[in-house]
């Protein structure tokens, strides 16, 4: 279970491999997280492995040799990983189960550690996303926000304006449906839809299968649409350059005040359908004083896909990030 958002007690199934993955709460107050078959990641290799997280800490990590670290966190995986270049129609399926706020027989510092133990394991597996990015200098946002704050009509209008000069592949996180990957495809952009399920983010296991399936171009810009919640995102790294949060001024100017975390995890925030300002009670300096109390010198860009108002701007961004990178690592 997910001690850091509740995603808890369900099964993760990803399309195109023979693949089964489930969370539980076992009457012992454990946390028990199972995967078997074949995953694709970044890692490489054929493993087999398998994976309790229990309260008492007693820790294996079995991987054919049957290594053993005993720390008291017991842990086991089970999975097979193999490289899997290609497929951009590949859509990743994540369909969790109900979710628990709580785990039962946990106590708090027990939950803590268990979380501590969840954010350690992405973090370890974002680091190997970022490497295998910064090997083929591409430059990858997780683009964050709540849902209708516009991110995929901005991932449309943003393939179309920089179409034939420099290439964009997406992944699009959604708890259901292939609609926005759907949008994205038609712009001739690659894309990947990961269905979370009852999952409220992406994480970096996640991303790091779609990028093997995807595979990006060397030197291209990587856009990564988390799923809207502007909470548990903020947590989970997933390997990429930047977080850019999308703020609608639909949503109301005080939106970096109840979600600090998000607005603090981001290096940049777009402000997002000013087009509609003239229509709306919303005081744009405001939000932005409050961004920046939250994150000091936090840069913002006004924008409107309707206008084009903020976009040439935007453009910019994006080049000079991409233009910091470093040259494709030769084989």
């Amino acid at each position: 279970m997910c001690t850091v958002c509740g995603c808890a007690e369900g099964e993760t199934r990803i399309e195109g491999d023979a693949r089964h993955e489930h969370e539980h709460v076992g009457a012992d107050g454990a946390v028990y997280r199972h995967v078997h078959g074949h995953g694709h990641g970044l890692g490489g290799g054929h493993s087999h492995g398998h994976g309790h997280v229990h309260e008492h800490g007693h820790e294996h990590d079995h991987d054919h040799d049957h290594d053993h670290d005993h720390d008291h966190d017991h842990e086991h995986d089970h999975g097979h990983s193999h490289p899997d270049a290609g497929g951009h129609g590949h859509d990743l399926h994540y369909g969790l189960g109900p979710a628990h706020a709580h785990a039962p027989g946990l106590s708090q510092e027990r939950m803590v550690r268990i979380e501590q133990d969840i954010l350690g394991k992405n973090d370890g597996i974002a680091a190997a996303n970022r490497r295998w990015l910064a090997e083929r200098a591409i430059f990858a946002l997780n683009l964050v926000s709540s849902p209708g704050s516009g991110k995929t009509t901005l991932l449309v209008k943003t393939i179309e304006a920089l179409s034939g000069q420099i290439p964009v592949s997406v992944v699009e996180g959604d708890q259901q449906t292939s609609h926005d990957a759907d949008r994205i495809r038609a712009t001739g952009a690659p894309a990947i839809q990961v269905n979370t399920g009852k999952g409220c983010h992406l994480d970096a296991h996640m991303v790091g299968q779609a990028l093997v399936r995807l595979a990006p171009e060397p030197g291209s810009l990587l856009m990564i649409e988390n799923v809207g919640n502007l909470v548990c995102p903020a947590a989970f790294d997933l390997g990429e350059a930047h977080k850019v949060v999308i703020l609608s001024v639909t949503e109301g100017e005080d939106k970096p005040l109840k979600y600090p975390d998000m607005f603090h995890a981001a290096d940049l925030m777009l402000l997002s359908k000013v087009d509609l300002l003239p229509y709306l009670t919303f005081d744009v300096d405001r939000c932005i004083d409050y961004a920046r109390r939250v994150k000091p010198g936090l840069p913002v860009i006004l924008v409107s896909t309707v206008s084009g108002d903020g976009m040439t701007e935007w453009l910019d961004w994006l080049a000079a990030g991409l233009a910091a990178c470093p040259s494709p690592a030769q084989d």
